[in-house]
C-alpha cells in the first residue's frame, strides 16, 4: 500500500471526491481479498486502477486479479496515465455513465425504516 500518489492517481482521486456530492463515495488503496484497489465504489461494485508503463508487463496478474474481482461481483475499469493526462474529460464521463449504469448493491444507511421510539426527531 502506499501512501504517495503518483500526479494520474492524485488527479483521479480529486475527481473521485466530487463525486461524494452525487451519493457516491469512494475508497483510496482499499484492501480486498488480498489485493490493494486504487479507488473502489463498493455501493456499485466499481473498481477504478490507473495503470502506469509498469502495467504493460502485469497483464496476466491483472486479469488474474480482475477475475477475482468479477468474481466478487466487481467491475474493474482501468485507466492509463496517459488518457488521465490528455483526455481526462473523457474518462470522467466513462466513469460516470457506468456508475449510472448500475444500481447499489447494498440498502443506503438511511432506510425507508422508521426509526425506533425515542429516536429521531
Amino acid at each position: 500500500m502506499r501512501k504517495a500518489l503518483t500526479p494520474p492517481e492524485a488527479r483521479m482521486w480529486t475527481f473521485l471526491k466530487t463525486l461524494r456530492a452525487d451519493g457516491f463515495h469512494f475508497r483510496r488503496q482499499a484492501p480486498f481479498r488480498g489485493y490493494f484497489l486504487d479507488f473502489v465504489c463498493h455501493d456499485r461494485r466499481l473498481v477504478i486502477e490507473v495503470d502506469g508503463a509498469s502495467h504493460e508487463h502485469r497483464e496476466s496478474q491483472d486479469r488474474t486479479r480482475d477475475g477475482v474481482l468479477a468474481r466478487e461481483g466487481y467491475r474493474t475499469m482501468r485507466f492509463l496515465n496517459a488518457d488521465i493526462r490528455d483526455s481526462f474529460d473523457g474518462v470522467a464521463a466513462t466513469i460516470r455513465a457506468a456508475l449510472a449504469a448500475h444500481s447499489p448493491t447494498r440498502a443506503p444507511l438511511r432506510s425507508a425504516v422508521p426509526p425506533h421510539k425515542g429516536e429521531g426527531e
